[in-house]
């Protein structure tokens, strides 16, 4: 298991790098392998600058382009798609890793409160716990509370977990009462004063600034801290008393005597040792001057601009020192910082031992596809005239999520794909008129129903259905599972299952679940399309069969046998008959956890089931929800995905000795590759 934490802040130049530099460090001290992402960067064609100092901090060997997710343009075009592809990206990164550390957005890009929630979404997506920066320069103690407190909403909407929260950048004056602010938050708080050389820009993040060039100097000097900014149109002797050491001086560039002055006291002891000069109005020194600068020996960068003194001072005022690669000496200083004032190995701790519950829809659908792709099965797909049929095949290739075959007539299916725009380069077209293998499969079809007394010239007239043909080949073994259903009947696919694939060992009745992705878990649903009225022992094996339909898509399986009454409040024919289905799946099943009759409130809210039935170790835990009915079960599933928004995968019919899938006929093209990574998954077990 991979251990994650995703650094995000609330505004930008909180310089959270610090942070996530901090937490690189402690847990690499530990021994483990870290690795490093950025979700979002503004370019993917070369490095990014905050992902690489991290990337300098980290122990697993990852390439630049290896950490990067996608772009603020991919977001923008896409977002279901870039969100999958972070995901993705993502994931490549944490097989190698023992811990990944996770660099949120830096605010460049749209406002504050839009950008925070495309962190808590990204941080939920990857199931990595957040430490949360918060930006305190320039702000009260109750100021930094405030923002904490609303970030905190947002990241608890979208179903994330803080472990930690930091304040940065504080006033020294204040950096006491904004501990004391934040002590009573429900997680480990830490602030960190606002350290003047971490924060500083460099003397060339100014030049860039004021638009000016090096007019004299070492450029190498350029890569220096600017540690102040004066503004310096004084008399000299003013001036000079009111230099520091890092500082730049913005002075206009035709006071000669002033720039005289000021190359004079930087070369001479006991003054301080400035960054840089510039001279704004776009003026130049006489070249009697710049001798006279040159044969002093003056290596201090001198930059010109064309602003004048106040656009000059605004500009590089504005400018935030962030932390890049050859910057060492703050990132020496951002280290020291972070250690000084933060519980390092306190933080560490928390991240390697935080084990995620959260199970968003899209990092579901992305765990399927590794099902799927874990372990390669071959699906068939009846329709091949319905293009979203053929796109979803075509995706499904693309993914490399399983082998696919169309039936039809090959000329036909190819020549629609054509018009359609669709590659079919990598999928199977079977010829459903082959001669040979009609013969083969009607006699293997009137051999399985031949105490129905079907004949083989019978058998070869069903088989003119592609969803008889598609039966035959999953019963072959030609094909390890069958989808159907965007252009039949439920009647047209499931009947041939029943008739020749039959139900698998133990199993009385084939039933049907959905995959219910909640914004942050998966729930199971069954029977919500199979069974009307299920008897008690239909139920039981409907609570057996989804049990392990949703084990084998990594839910632990904690299965509710639902009713309109919890525990021995109620009575009567419907009660007793969820009583008595519980009493069998225990006599069939004894480690399954299983609980009912229970009220659906009972077993998914657990301060309902701490009041109605405590101490049960399924109610207000439950993952299987089995309906008492088909009525109940259908009106369910529909009222939760149209309310919530849940993503509601299936149905998935189980109970078959192979797979087969029925579609909605309204079904998507995203609806269709889901189905059939289900199926190939099913087919795995």
């Amino acid at each position: 298991m991979v251990h994650s934490i995703y650094v995000a802040s609330t505004q930008g130049d909180s310089i959270k790098s610090v942070v996530a530099l901090g937490i690189a460090e402690s847990l690499g001290e530990r021994g483990a392998i870290v690795g490093v992402f950025r979700p979002i960067a503004h370019r993917l064609n070369e490095p990014d600058p905050a992902a690489e100092v991290l990337r300098g901090q980290a122990t697993a060997p990852l390439t630049w382009d290896e950490i990067l997710g996608v772009t603020y343009a991919d977001i923008h075009a896409n977002p279901s798609e870039a969100h999958g592809r972070i995901l993705e990206r993502y994931l490549t990164v944490a097989r190698r890793c023992d811990a990944v550390v996770v660099l949120g957005t830096d605010y460049t890009d749209v406002g504050e409160a839009s950008e925070l929630a495309l962190n808590a979404r990204i941080a939920a997506d990857l199931a990595a716990p957040v430490a949360l920066v918060v930006n305190a320069q320039g702000r009260r103690p109750a100021t930094v509370r405030t923002a904490v407190d609303i970030a905190l909403s947002t990241f608890a909407e979208y179903h994330a977990t803080v472990l930690t929260t930091i304040a940065n950048r504080c006033e020294h004056d204040y950096l006491a009462k904004v501990r004391d602010a934040l002590a009573a938050l429900p997680m480990p708080t830490y602030a960190i004063p606002e350290n003047r050389l971490v924060s500083a820009p460099t003397v060339r993040a100014v030049m860039d600034a004021v638009e000016g060039d090096l007019l004299s100097g070492d450029e190498r000097l350029l890569d220096e801290e600017a540690l102040h900014l004066i503004i310096g149109a004084m008399e000299s002797e003013h001036l000079i008393e009111r230099l520091a050491d890092g500082a730049v001086v913005i002075t206009p560039g035709d006071r000669h005597a002033l720039l005289l002055a000021l190359i004079t006291a930087h070369a001479a002891e006991g003054f301080p040792s400035l960054a840089g000069i510039v001279l704004t109005g776009g003026f130049v020194p006489p070249p009697a001057m710049i001798r006279l600068i040159r044969g002093i020996g003056a290596s201090v960068p001198i930059i010109r601009t064309s602003l004048g003194s106040f656009g000059t001072g605004t500009r590089a005022g504005s400018v935030i020192g962030h932390i890049e690669p050859r910057a060492t000496r703050k990132i020496t200083a951002g280290l020291s910082t972070y250690r000084e004032n933060v519980a390092a190995d306190d933080v560490a701790e928390l991240v390697m031992n935080h084990t995620s519950t959260i199970v968003t829809p899209r990092s579901f659908e992305y765990s399927m596809l590794e099902r799927a792709q874990s372990d390669l099965r071959h699906i068939v797909l009846p329709e091949g005239s319905d293009p979203r049929v053929l796109r979803a095949a075509a995706r499904v290739v693309e993914l490399r999520a399983a082998a696919v075959s169309i039936l039809g007539v090959p000329a036909d299916v190819r020549r629609h794909a054509r018009a359609l725009g669709i590659d079919l380069g990598g999928t199977g077209i079977v010829d459903i008129r082959d001669e040979a293998t009609l013969d083969r499969y009607a006699r293997e079809m009137a051999e399985i129903r031949k105490a129905k007394g079907l004949t083989v010239e019978a058998a070869r007239t069903q088989l003119a259905a592609p969803t008889v043909f598609g039966t035959m080949m999953v019963q072959m073994g030609e094909a390890d599972g069958m989808v159907s259903g965007a252009s039949h009947t439920t009647a047209d696919t499931i009947r041939p299952a029943f008739q020749i694939i039959k139900t698998a060992p133990g199993v009385q009745v084939v039933s049907s679940v959905f995959l219910m992705a909640l914004a942050d878990k998966v729930l199971v649903f069954g029977d919500c399309a199979v069974n009307p009225n299920p008897t008690p022992a239909q139920l039981a094996d409907t609570a057996i069969s989804s049990a392990a339909t949703a084990a084998a898509f990594g839910v632990e399986p904690r299965v509710a046998m639902l009713s309109y009454s919890t525990g021995a409040s109620g009575a009567g024919p419907d009660v007793d008959a969820v009583r008595e289905a519980v009493a069998l799946v225990t006599e069939r099943d004894p480690g399954l956890l299983v609980e009912g009759p229970i009220q659906y409130d009972a077993a998914v809210d657990p301060a309902v089931a701490a009041s109605k039935m405590p101490g049960s170790p399924v109610a207000g835990r439950a993952t299987v929800l089995i309906f008492p009915d088909l009525d109940a079960g259908n009106i369910a599933y529909k009222a939760v995905q149209r309310s919530s928004g849940a993503l509601a995968i299936g149905p998935v019919l189980q109970g078959l000795n192979k797979p087969v899938n029925d579609l909605s006929r309204g079904a998507t093209v995203p609806d269709i590759v889901n189905t059939i990574l289900i199926t190939a998954i099913q087919a795995q077990r």
